[in-house]
């Protein structure tokens, strides 16, 4: 692979970062770039990897998902070389920021997902995240595998009124 694509590449990561107003999962960048037939899934996590050890961005984990976040330095980077992403692509970035960007928050605002703990002992873990923060972070033990199941996906259903709920019952 050439230099000059990975540094595309890379650049291109870091625009998408820059551009969202929430932290982007792994996931969230692969299915941009890999729909758009930019590169192979095998190339993008080189160009992760690279970023991560550059500390261009960091990785940071919550409730089993990985997000990115653009570093100081990712940021000056990008500066001295947006201009390589050409502005075809850094129009079709913007547009999927822009028509996605519900969906986008959400995915990164709302998470649930479970561990096995122990024989018969599942930890469902609740995450709500506003404005980079987790307002919300349950980590709630369960006999079985479908039952954390089910909280996590009625987590994504019902977030706001558990939020709602839980502060109306504490206030008093």
């Amino acid at each position: 692979m050439s230099s000059r694509y990975l540094t595309l590449y890379k650049m291109i990561v870091l625009y998408m970062l820059k551009r969202c107003e929430v932290p982007l999962s792994k996931s969230q960048i692969y299915d941009f770039i890999l729909e758009k037939e930019y590169t192979t899934f095998l190339t993008l996590q080189e160009v992760f990897a690279e970023l991560v050890t550059s500390e261009l961005i960091v990785e940071k984990t919550v409730a089993n998902r990985t997000f990115l976040e653009i570093t100081a330095e990712g940021e000056e980077t990008l500066q001295y070389f947006a201009n390589r992403i050409n502005p075809s692509i850094r129009q079709q970035i913007d547009e999927y920021l822009t028509t996605n960007s519900l969906k986008l928050r959400n995915e990164t605002a709302i998470l649930g997902d479970y561990t096995k703990t122990g024989d018969n002992e599942y930890t469902a873990h609740l995450v709500a995240r506003e404005g980079g923060k987790n307002i919300i972070d349950i980590s709630m033990p369960v006999p079985t595998e479908e039952i954390a199941l089910a909280i996590c996906e009625n987590w994504q259903k019902k977030n706001e009124d558990i939020y709602s709920y839980l502060v109306r019952e504490l206030m008093g």
